[in-house]
């Protein structure tokens, strides 16, 4: 039995516009269903409205309202409390990086996920909440560097922390919102095994990117996007095509696969 058979969908958008600015539509009556135990990569040039799909999500932006049924359902449901919502969905966006570069530390950024604040002030740290997070930086091999101000790591070990951050509530999908920008060839390589380590361990991958050699080989479906809405959506190997990628970036290229791995080459 497939996935979509056996699980309602963990995200459904149904005919959602978002609006920005001076009404300028960044999401265009966009139709999206994203299934619980799914790995799948949204793959857009910039511009494209990822970042304001994954900005839906968390409340920063909010759809018009509509009279053609639009609606927006996380697990089934429109409504929710934001705290609820950590067992759910983890979520590391550039933002975030950018806000939690900062003197605190590496095991610090892990902890303040059980607050949902970034560092931590006057909250109760129980043992149980230092043991997971403990875990959860041994997982991610960054054990060496918890102690470790933030805002004196590389951009990759920062991403790292935050990933660890996100995990301590043991979400059924984690989304990263272009997790790959400023990280060299080296971090790169660290960074996708780290997901791949992820996927394996059953959290489902939620990866939002412009870079088609983000996308690790455990990503089974990709959605392509464009001028706001849904291009083209559908199993990697018939998405990952020469047509569909010169199409969506408006740019001649050939698809080489080496490893599980899709790479855009110039023509």
């Amino acid at each position: 039995m497939s996935i979509k058979e056996n699980n309602q969908p963990l995200l459904e958008f149904n005919n959602i516009t978002v609006l920005k600015g001076d009404n300028k539509k960044v999401l265009d009556s966009l139709s999206l269903k994203i299934y619980e135990g799914e790995d799948i990569a949204i793959l857009g040039p910039n511009g494209a409205g990822k970042s304001s799909l994954i900005k839906t999500i968390t409340r920063e932006y909010y759809p018009i309202p509509e009279d053609n049924g639009s609606s927006f359902k996380i697990w089934g449901q429109d409504r929710w409390d934001v705290f609820n919502l950590r067992s759910l969905l983890g979520i590391v966006s550039n933002d975030l990086q950018y806000t939690c570069a900062r003197d605190i530390t590496g095991m610090e950024t892990v902890l303040s996920g059980f607050f949902s604040s970034i560092g931590l002030f006057k909250e109760k740290i129980t043992p149980g909440m230092i043991k997971k997070a403990g875990e959860r930086i041994e997982f991610l091999e960054i054990g060496h560097l918890k102690d470790r101000k933030m805002n004196e790591m590389s951009s990759g070990e920062a991403r790292r922390f935050l990933i660890g951050r996100a995990l301590v509530h043991d979400p059924k999908a984690l989304i990263l919102d272009e997790p790959t920008n400023s990280l060299d060839l080296h971090a790169l390589y660290k960074f996708s095994n780290i997901l791949r380590k992820i996927a394996k361990a059953g959290t489902s991958i939620i990866l939002v990117t412009h870079n088609l050699s983000d996308i690790i080989p455990e990503i089974k479906r990709v959605i392509l996007m464009k001028d706001g809405n849904i291009y083209k959506e559908g199993p990697k190997e018939s998405m990952l095509t020469g047509r569909n990628i010169s199409r969506l970036f408006e740019a001649p290229v050939a698809i080489k696969k080496k490893d599980g791995f899709y790479y855009a080459l110039r023509k």
